[in-house]
């Protein structure tokens, strides 16, 4: 602010000896001077309503961020639970034919540990 205060001097200079040119100086520079300082206050309100707004939409991201992130967990114990309840019904089928049909089952397992060994051999 001694900005201000400096030129409220010049202008007093340039008015030399008139009379009442010293109180409209004063008046101008005190009026210049609530004018900046309205400017200040404007411009610390702006940057609070900025900094709120943004604080918000951060908020606003994350919560969306979250919700997304709980979707996708959920989806993904959905699939687990699904491949695994899969995986025991081939399982527990299985289990059945090799109990109704122990021989077959014996000889194909048999075939599959044969053609395995020969492919292991040759590679």
């Amino acid at each position: 602010m001694s900005r201000f205060e400096d030129t409220s001097k010049q202008g007093n200079a340039g008015q030399g000896g008139s009379q009442g040119g010293g109180g409209q100086g004063a008046g101008a520079t005190a009026q210049i001077k609530e004018t900046a300082s309205q400017v200040g206050q404007n411009l610390r309100d702006m940057g609070s309503q900025v900094r709120d707004v943004a604080g918000q939409q951060a908020q606003q991201i994350k919560d969306t961020a979250s919700q997304y992130y709980e979707q996708g967990r959920q989806m993904a114990q959905d699939y687990y639970d699904q491949g695994r309840q899969k995986a025991e019904q081939y399982q527990e089928n299985l289990e059945n034919y090799v109990r109704e049909q122990p021989v077959k089952a014996l000889l194909i397992a048999a075939g599959v540990g044969l053609l395995v060994g020969f492919l292991w051999r040759r590679s």
